[in-house]
């Protein structure tokens, strides 16, 4: 069997999805960007998109809930300086595509010729971050089902405390191809699973039950296999520690400290408090933090973050944008001096730089907009025992739940799911019911201690960003910050 280059066969896969079923080709596309660049517009695309997807929930034992859903249709984009004019259906036609793009193209006066010329068919560039395959069907039913039964069978055998076990098992196969007004024509094939694992554990404490809650899991972009064992072990052991850990928990101490953050899902913080702050649509509004501020110290020394779509398998990685432009490793911040911005094309052109692969929306029927990929911090020089044993009093948090940013001022409060007091160096007890409170920009001048152990998140990570939502990913090393403030319930 002779194997086709990665870009042909997801064009090849596109085009036998979302083009051949319904009588359309390429020519078809190029007449409907005609249409909408007969009158000046700057930029216009079309966006395609079949979606397959299916979840399985196991609760008490057994598998109550299951789901499959199909979902197909194109965009259809018109930009004119700031202004946007996009149409969008699930039914994908001649008729439709045609009536759609002679909609956005209102969004300007009819000219002699457009701003957009008319450009030659240029293909993205080869890559393959991920396979083509289609996760949903690399496991039958009963194999799915038994999967989420052997995760419920070892956390209930871990620990006679756990008391209710739920699992959930998410898989995604989504096709997407991308025609631009400047000839480019791209696509994609996204594979996407995910894992969960929640734990109740309960004890009786003085005639009192007492119940607390752990959660454990992961995913990317590959086949149901990567969940063999030794996977589902340790997102089980995960859940469990995380709950009985709750179990002997007491009420957080408040006020201003020293807080380290463990490595890894903590990076949720380095992205809600600094990352949506950093995307272009944002900076070139003036409505963010880190406006007007490129080349200038933003962080303290050793600070250094990326947001990097091309890293294989992640949930975050892209082989190229919803606009069809290749993902990239973009430095943000680099040794505490601002650097970048997170671009798509619109921003990029009223910034006067280049796109940076992060045009990302949540379905056909959205716009695209600069989002993150994988952001992450690189990791320092420092033993991570050597962090937590620097504290003299103050909070090491190890895992967060939700929280919320303010772009314009920076300021973010998140809630630590998973959280330690420490005393003269020493972990003393487990604490519930701490927020951290601080400045985005303010917490980065902080930073006092980086660790050596860099990693990023099992692939858990969702961002939403004007009501849309997309998967991300997120880490960093082992985090001193100095003066942060912890409201807690002592």
């Amino acid at each position: 069997m002779i194997s086709r280059e990665p870009t042909i066969e997801r064009l090849a896969i596109a085009q036998r999805l979302l083009l051949e079923p319904f009588g359309l080709t390429e020519s078809h596309l190029s007449r409907a960007l005609a249409e909408i660049t007969s009158h000046k517009v700057d930029d216009a695309d079309l966006y395609f998109q079949y979606t397959r997807s299916e979840g399985w929930s196991l609760e008490e034992g057994i598998v109550k809930t299951g789901s499959f859903s199909i979902d197909q249709g194109v965009g259809v984009r018109a930009v004119s300086g700031e202004k946007t004019a996009f149409a969008y259906s699930d039914d994908i036609s001649e008729a439709s595509l045609l009536d759609a793009a002679l909609t956005v193209r209102s969004i300007s006066s009819a000219a002699q010729s457009g701003r957009v010329k008319a450009a030659s068919r240029k293909i993205a560039g080869s890559r393959s971050l991920y396979g083509e395959l289609d996760p949903i069907a690399t496991l039958d039913s009963t194999a799915k089902v038994k999967l989420l039964e052997k995760a419920e069978q070892l956390a209930r055998a871990k620990d006679p405390r756990v008391a209710q076990v739920m699992a959930g098992l998410a898989c995604e196969y989504d096709v997407v191809m991308v025609m631009r007004a400047d000839g480019l024509l791209a696509a994609d094939v996204r594979p996407l699973v995910r894992l969960s694992v929640t734990v109740i554990a309960e004890a009786t404490v003085g005639g009192t039950v007492r119940r607390e809650m752990g959660s454990g899991g992961g995913g990317g972009r590959f086949g149901l296999a990567y969940f063999d064992d030794e996977i589902i072990t340790r997102y089980v052991n995960e859940a469990v520690h995380a709950a009985l850990t709750n179990l002997e928990s007491r009420p957080a101490p408040a006020g201003e400290m020293t807080v380290v953050l463990g490595s890894g899902w903590p990076g949720i913080l380095l992205h809600e408090a600094i990352g949506h702050g950093l995307e272009g649509d944002f900076n070139r509004k003036g409505s963010s933090a880190f406006a007007g501020r490129m080349g200038q110290r933003v962080a303290a020394k050793g600070v250094t973050v990326l947001d990097d779509g091309t890293i294989a398998d992640r949930r975050g990685s892209l082989n190229v944008d919803d606009e069809g432009n290749a993902t990239q490793r973009n430095v943000l911040i680099e040794d505490g001096i601002l650097k970048g911005y997170l671009q798509d094309s619109m921003n990029a052109r009223l910034m006067k730089s280049k796109p940076t692969g992060n045009g990302r929306r949540e379905s056909y029927a959205h716009v695209p907009m600069p989002r993150m990929t994988n952001t992450y911090m690189l990791g320092g020089d420092k033993d991570p025992k050597e962090i937590v044993a620097s504290i003299k009093k103050g909070l090491y948090a190890t895992n967060f739940g939700g929280g919320q940013v303010d772009i314009t001022s920076g300021k973010f409060v998140f809630s630590a799911s998973e959280a330690y007091w420490v005393e003269n160096g020493k972990i003393q007890y487990p604490v519930k019911g701490a927020t951290i409170v601080g400045n985005g920009p303010d917490a980065l001048t902080r930073v006092t201690l980086i660790g050596n152990d860099m990693k990023l998140d099992p692939g858990v990570g969702t961002c939403g960003k004007e009501g849309q939502s997309v998967p991300v990913g997120v880490g960093q090393p082992t985090l001193r910050i100095d003066g942060l403030t912890v409201g807690g319930t002592a």
